[in-house]
């Protein structure tokens, strides 16, 4: 195999993954966003951040489980994980991945996965606040007896993790059974005037944001090529990040260190 050593080679794996996405959510009518960090660098940027290194969109969710249903690639370069779709992948939420490259990540030390977009689906959430943290909570502490249910070998050998582990291990539910839950816990039936990422990554009460902000969507340029974001994209960066037009000081600029290849 060959190191993939440049951001920017990395990065321009990545933006066909974009382009690709793009494509089949255009052709098909399902509607996607550019969020998180990646939506910063486009407002903030015209591009990346310069010191990120990965994609995030959020679909809502009736996008995203059409997307995850109905995606197919018939040339075999792209391949979209999901834990309904793939065997071993603990998380919950989606990516698509080229299959010609592989990333080395800690929780994926026995298990090969290309160089990904991260697509996250939005779901509404109860306006009671104290309901929210407790349903926050709840699925953080789920979803590490799922991981731990999932990952095929340890990944940390500390004695805390072994122990806990093993504990997770014997408890008489199935992996698919805990998945369930989780997806139970994420799934809020009527809708309300909020919304969040409710996968692992983002339950929390700064994530949510008013749901009026995705009501349509918009097009942004990103690494000089246009794609999708919200409409209310000012008021969910206000709300995720201040004062999001001023960079962070040096030190809290969070630098990812990846380690990919091509197969």
């Amino acid at each position: 195999m060959k190191a993939i050593t440049d951001i920017k080679e990395l990065r321009g794996i990545q933006l066909d993954l974009l382009e690709e996405i793009h494509r089949f959510c255009q052709e098909h009518h399902i509607v996607y966003y550019l969020s998180s960090g990646t939506l910063l660098g486009a407002v903030r940027h015209g591009g990346y951040i310069p010191w990120d290194d990965d994609i995030d969109l959020y679909m809502p969710r009736e996008s995203y489980e059409r997307f995850v249903k109905e995606y197919t690639d018939t040339e075999g370069r792209f391949t979209l994980m999901e834990p309904r779709r793939s065997n071993h992948y603990f998380y919950t939420f989606a990516k698509l991945t080229d299959s010609r490259t592989m990333m080395v990540e800690d929780s994926y030390t026995s298990y090969p996965i290309g160089v990904y977009v991260d697509i996250f689906p939005l779901d509404y959430v109860t306006e009671c606040l104290w309901k929210r943290r407790w349903i926050f909570w709840l699925k953080r502490k789920l979803f590490c007896i799922y991981a731990d249910k999932c990952l095929p070998l340890l990944v940390d050998y500390s004695p805390w993790h072994v122990f806990k582990r093993g504990v997770c291990q014997l408890m008489p539910f199935r992996a698919s059974v805990l998945r369930k839950w989780l997806m139970d816990l994420a799934f809020h039936k009527q809708p309300t005037r909020w919304v969040c990422n409710m996968t692992e990554v983002g339950p929390s009460v700064k994530g949510c944001f008013p749901a009026e902000c995705v009501t349509e969507d918009v097009d942004i340029i990103f690494e000089g090529k246009c794609f999708k974001t919200m409409k209310g994209f000012t008021e969910y960066l206000s709300r995720t990040y201040g004062d999001y037009m001023k960079l962070p000081p040096e030190n809290q600029r969070q630098i990812h260190h990846f380690e990919a290849y091509w197969r």
